[in-house]
């Protein structure tokens, strides 16, 4: 291990268990990958593994391991241990009171093992986890979890036990994911398995069960000891669903067959046209003003067109598939009850245009676009005065940003430009619009049956939002006249900006803070330098006055609106090349 980290004897130890867990296919690896990359990362020399509890990534229990294992190695080394810093602390506290009196220490609180109280949405939510093979890599989706979960819980996982309150018992993951219980991991479907320390918990419940004939939870065929008095209560009374791990399904059978096939290959699902009814959706930020928010939804109303307003990721307008069987979509294990269709609306005012390309929201917005695979993107642009004297010359810049931007959007981008006239003239197109994506998709129109063809991707069959794109890419060259979507939920976690980021993605994102770097000239900066890494240390292995031109004369074999000129080199440089 390099001695350039802070701590380079346990991260060596760790990135040993690391490659263990890989080796045996281990759910733990994913665990251990955490703690390494804190680990690496963590500037700070750790004088004990205990003070290691501070990083993202490393509990206790991990700690403590590692505690064993610098103690082992000071013992083959003949090395004195490095004392806890708890020690130490109250030995020099007792040091400087000198003369005052002695008083017996405190004894440290030892910390109570997690209980999940009896049929809460913790414990459900723990049993069917458990489920799984402890030694398995695989995981439970959301909905794979409510299934399994809600019948060993008093509460609703789906809805609030009171309507004057939002939580239900689903928003119990949340402290077990906080007590490192619990680990979510996968995209754009995320899945969530139990940690070391959640499988501890799941024993424990294991070991205090009753005998099943006694009316109480039981794991298999199993009877452990009655254990600590206080969990025995806590888990009694008569009538608790009794769990056979010979009988519980680790998924259900009626997803099983939709898991990602092994040669990487997609096969998508297609969906009856009467099933479903295209559903326009508002973003909640899109609104006339602060004072009449209810503007836009309002006057759709009018024209026969009933929108629902939510937070979207990505977009400003787009159209879903809303079946009309709520449990459709369950039936192939995905989550909610809309698809994605392939239609979306980013809505600009001359005004937000301008202070997009100042900023540079402009070239972001596009480059999230592209990376959505939506196939239709409408770019419009509604008309705003511009609060200047037209014939000045800031007015004449003005309009000639307006129309670069357009052109460019147009040619670059491929995207389809509306312009219209006012908040008036959009609402009319969204409404005739909706009502024509709604003719094309029914089943009584009179187009040709390929021409209104959607078919569902399985969120199951993608392992990243890359595989995403691929796929779409291979299905629309296989068949140009389908409608290729994922659910609402998929499209969501796909184009989130908040969500786990790849190295990659937040590569891209620092490159194209810089001014003049668009997002092809990022893509084609990431495919020669793939990590920030990798680009930091080419520029250090050059000298200094050499710097300025490493990119621009390393990528000189690219043309058109891909090729990197010297000035814009220069600025790179001035950002990724300077010492210190």
């Amino acid at each position: 291990m390099s001695e350039t980290y802070a701590n380079p004897l346990l991260l060596g130890w760790i990135k040993e268990w690391l490659d263990e867990a890989r080796e045996r296919n281990s759910k733990g690896a994913i665990v251990y990958k955490k703690a390494y990359e804190s680990m690496k990362a963590c500037p700070l020399v750790f004088q004990h593994p205990s003070e290691a509890q501070q990083l993202n990534g490393l509990g206790p229990k991990l700690c403590d391991r590692l505690t064993e294992k610098l103690k082992a190695y000071c013992e083959e080394n003949a090395l004195p241990m490095p004392e806890h810093p708890q020690k130490s602390a109250s030995s020099k506290r007792a040091s400087d009171e000198g003369t005052a009196e002695s008083q017996p220490a405190k004894k440290p609180r030892k910390a109570r093992p997690y209980v999940p109280t009896l049929r809460s949405g913790p414990y459900a939510l723990i049993l069917a986890l458990a489920t799984l093979n402890e030694n398995s890599s695989q995981g439970l989706t959301k909905a794979q979890l409510i299934d399994l979960a809600q019948p060993n819980c008093d509460s609703s996982f789906t809805a609030p036990a009171e309507s004057s309150k939002f939580h239900t018992a689903w928003s119990s993951m949340k402290t077990l994911l906080q007590k490192e219980i619990v680990y979510d991991f996968g995209r754009p479907l995320k899945k969530y398995a139990l940690t070391e320390e959640g499988w501890e918990v799941a024993k424990r419940m294991k070991k205090v069960a009753l005998p099943s004939n006694q009316g109480t939870l039981a794991f298999g065929n199993q009877s452990g000891p009655s254990g600590d008095s206080r969990l025995q209560n806590s888990m009694g009374g008569n009538g608790t669903e009794i769990i056979d791990d010979e009988e519980t399904p680790i998924i259900r059978n009626d997803t099983q067959g939709w898991e990602p096939a092994s040669d990487g290959t997609v096969t998508p699902i297609r969906i009856p046209p009467d099933s479903f009814t295209v559903q326009l959706v508002l973003d909640n930020r899109e609104v006339r003003s602060s004072k009449d928010r209810d503007y836009l939804t309002n006057e759709l109303h009018k024209k026969g067109v009933s929108p629902e307003v939510r937070a979207l990721e990505l977009g400003d307008v787009m159209w879903v598939a809303k079946f009309h069987n709520p449990t459709f979509l369950s039936q192939y294990g995905e989550e909610g009850d809309e698809v994605m269709l392939d239609w979306i609306v980013e809505r600009k005012r001359i005004d937000d245009l301008i202070s997009s390309m100042k900023d540079g929201r402009f070239h972001e917005q596009k480059f999230r676009l592209r990376r959505s695979g939506v196939k239709n993107v409408i770019y419009l642009i509604e008309e705003f005065t511009v609060p200047s004297d037209p014939n000045s010359a800031m007015a004449g810049k003005y309009n000639e940003m307006v129309a670069s931007a357009i052109a460019s959007t147009q040619v670059v981008n491929g995207y389809f430009v509306k312009r219209t006239k006012n908040l008036d003239d959009t609402i009319q197109y969204l409404a005739r619009m909706t009502l024509l994506l709604r003719r094309m998709f029914s089943s009584s129109a009179g187009s040709e049956p390929s021409s209104n063809t959607l078919s569902l991707i399985p969120s199951r069959q993608l392992s990243s939002s890359q595989s995403y794109l691929t796929t779409l890419e291979r299905l629309r060259g296989e068949s140009p006249t389908t409608t290729y979507a994922v659910t609402f939920s998929t499209f969501s976690a796909l184009t989130s900006k908040s969500d786990v980021l790849t190295l990659r993605d937040v590569f891209l994102k620092m490159l194209m803070c810089i001014r003049g770097v668009t997002g092809e000239k990022a893509l084609e900066i990431q495919r020669r330098w793939p990590t920030p890494q990798a680009f930091i240390r080419a520029f250090e292995e050059l000298d200094p006055k050499d710097r300025e031109n490493m990119v621009s004369e390393r990528m000189q074999t690219l043309v058109g609106r891909k090729k990197i000129a010297k000035v814009l080199s220069k600025k790179i440089a001035e950002v990724w090349g300077e010492d210190g």
